[in-house]
């Protein structure tokens, strides 16, 4: 489970790069700097409910750790 966290993780950064070197390279004249983040913000919110869901049913642990006493 760790490794696909890693691997969306990743693919968020990737996403991220390729919607800065089309916002570079196309200079607001093309629509794929848009569909980029579009896919960013889907694999973030897959990731958030991923985990949610792997937390749910056990595959994945709380640490433990206090935030705030």
């Amino acid at each position: 489970m760790k490794w696909i966290i890693v691997l969306v993780l990743l693919l968020v950064i990737g996403s991220l790069g390729s919607a800065l070197y089309f916002m570079m390279k196309d200079k607001g004249k093309s629509s794929r700097m848009v569909h980029s983040l579009m896919l960013r913000i889907g694999l973030s919110i897959a990731l958030f409910i991923g985990i949610w869901i792997a937390y749910y049913f056990g595959l994945i642990q709380s640490t433990g750790l206090k935030v705030a006493q």
